[in-house]
């Protein structure tokens, strides 16, 4: 008599976060024009058809990638802008800035891999720019926020414009994350305490 076990239960999570990272890996390998779901497919030991059940095309495998990376963090980053708790608006754009840099760090492999498919790709074209620009867009109405809060409560100097404030911020995020990327150099603290250094200034 043949007993069978029970069939091993799929997490289908764990498995698209799987084929989310490998496909990064491999676009970052052979470029994002020479990857194809086979290649993929192979690298995650599934068959092509597995993948189609999570995903479409590669971009949609791509878009998901940048989610995988950014998507995690936001719910965080507004428990900090919002929830009750010590500090003023400047402290806690720094700590959310803070806990971006650690992320990014933590995520370096993936963070690389994504730039260097951003790369590869404006050689062909094909810009990936309005699917960063959707992923990151809540981290702008963010900061802006939390510039407006201050500046009517008086905590902040009026004169100056939060859109203005909020490219200066996001415009040093995306560097530091671009060092995070490619440096092996990078230093924390210092960035952190230039950036630290601009905010405090902001103060009434």
């Amino acid at each position: 008599m043949y007993y069978f076990g029970m069939p091993k239960k799929i997490d289908h999570e764990e498995r698209k976060e799987t084929i989310l990272k490998t496909a990064l890996a491999v676009f970052a390998e052979v470029g994002y024009k020479e990857a194809n779901l086979s290649l993929i497919a192979e690298r995650c030991g599934i068959s092509r058809p597995t993948i189609y059940q999570y995903f479409k095309d590669k971009d949609e495998i791509y878009y998901y990638a940048v989610k995988l990376v950014t998507g995690r963090l936001f719910m965080e980053l507004s428990s900090i802008a919002f929830s009750a708790g010590d500090g003023d608006e400047i402290d806690r754009i720094i700590r959310i800035c803070t806990l971006i840099m650690d992320h990014a760090i933590a995520s370096e492999a993936e963070l690389t891999r994504l730039m260097e498919v951003m790369l590869h790709q404006k050689e062909f074209n094909k810009d990936f720019s309005q699917i960063i620009y959707k992923r990151t867009a809540k981290l702008s109405i963010l900061f802006k926020r939390l510039l407006s809060r201050g500046m009517q409560a008086g905590r902040i100097k009026r004169e100056f414009d939060p859109d203005m404030v909020t490219k200066h911020i996001f415009t040093l995020m995306e560097s530091f994350c671009f060092q995070i990327a490619f440096f092996k150099n990078f230093n924390r603290e210092e960035s952190l305490d230039f950036l630290a250094t601009y905010l405090v200034f902001l103060r009434a």
